[in-house]
């Protein structure tokens, strides 16, 4: 093992707190809200891991992040970036059993987007060694969350809705539908998307720039009765969504990739159809789902990338180096993720 520096490069954030702003995910310069800098390599406190970073995965949520638009507050000189997978290279007092192993990690104490990170113990999957990389950098925030709202999907039915489907993520939901027998009906925004999807198991795709996507969609939830809606855009064509589905229908919003505000047109649903909207966080699921279900979830997450049932799409690689200057032209690619490396 090689010895670790005193200090290493990062991409730090240059906004604090919130900026009570709500604008979605985009960004047209990520120099409008990082910086290039050398901090000290941090150390791992009781019940933490040092981790050199392998790669690191960037979703919608270290953009909405870095603006000050999450649910959790930015700290001014901290690395951004949430998900990785490296190997842990120290480990504080009761996290000594993981130095030594790759893990696929969500950062904790110190953000993924520097060549060391500092998180929890309990924030890091030990990953099997026929895992790639590209996968283990991508195992928990996308494929965790697809398997606990799918889970959520089928308690309620054999039918669900799912937004942005083409997304990585969307992608996970939908084959896994298929492999449970559900019928997913995806939503997209171009009409290219169609084919690839229902070739993934979609039972129908919906391309909401449709005139008549209403009433296909009206036709198809009196057909199907879907009663979940797994949203990621959240905005007023979702609400349609939300409106045309049967009684009892839960409109589940776990990202705001739109930056529209919806309004609510038909409040009535909600007390005479037994209607509810909420939201799902994975840091919660992951805060209260029993060890076991969690330790099933993480096999069978695994066992689907190792065997090819589901796999990372990769729009291209960004050298840590280059995120500031880079970031906003690599996510321009939209069929894939892009990836970090040291």
């Amino acid at each position: 093992m090689t010895d670790i520096p005193e200090t290493m490069y990062a991409v730090l954030q240059t906004g604090d707190g919130y900026s009570g702003k709500a604008t979605g995910p985009a960004i047209d310069d990520a120099a409008d809200w990082l910086e290039p800098g050398q901090i000290a390599v941090p150390k791992p406190g009781p019940g933490q891991v040092l981790i050199r970073l392998r790669m690191a995965s960037v979703n919608p949520s270290d953009l909405h992040f870095i603006k000050g638009e999450y649910g959790q507050p930015r700290v001014k000189g901290t690395p951004a970036g949430f998900e990785g997978c490296g190997d842990v290279v120290a480990a504080g007092k009761g996290a000594e059993g993981l130095v030594g192993q790759r893990v696929a990690f969500i950062a904790s104490g110190s953000g993924a987007w520097a060549e060391y990170v500092v998180t929890q113990a309990q924030m890091c999957i030990p990953l099997r060694p026929d895992i790639s990389d590209e996968d283990g950098s991508a195992q928990i925030v996308n494929p965790m969350t697809a398997m606990a709202m799918v889970d959520i999907a089928r308690s309620e039915g054999e039918a669900f809705v799912v937004s942005a489907a083409t997304s990585q993520l969307g992608k996970l939901m939908v084959s896994l539908g298929r492999d449970l027998g559900l019928k997913t009906i995806a939503l997209v925004r171009r009409a290219e998307a169609v084919e690839p999807l229902k070739a993934l198991g979609a039972a129908e795709v919906l391309v909401t720039s449709d005139p008549e996507m209403g009433q296909k969609f009206a036709a198809i939830s009196r057909a199907l009765k879907p009663r979940v809606f797994l949203d990621a855009v959240s905005d007023q064509t979702s609400e349609r969504i939300f409106t045309a589905m049967p009684n009892g229908a839960r409109w589940v919003s776990y990202g705001k990739l739109d930056a529209e505000l919806p309004v609510l047109t038909q409040m009535g649903q909600l007390i005479f159809m037994g209607k509810r909207i909420e939201g799902f966080w994975l840091t919660q699921w992951m805060m209260t789902t029993p060890p076991a279900d969690q330790a099933r979830v993480v096999t069978e997450v695994q066992a689907r990338f190792a065997d090819g049932r589901w796999k990372t799409d990769v729009s291209g690689y960004l050298p840590l180096r280059d995120v500031v200057s880079g970031l906003s032209e690599a996510l321009k690619k939209t069929d894939g993720k892009v990836m970090i490396t040291p």
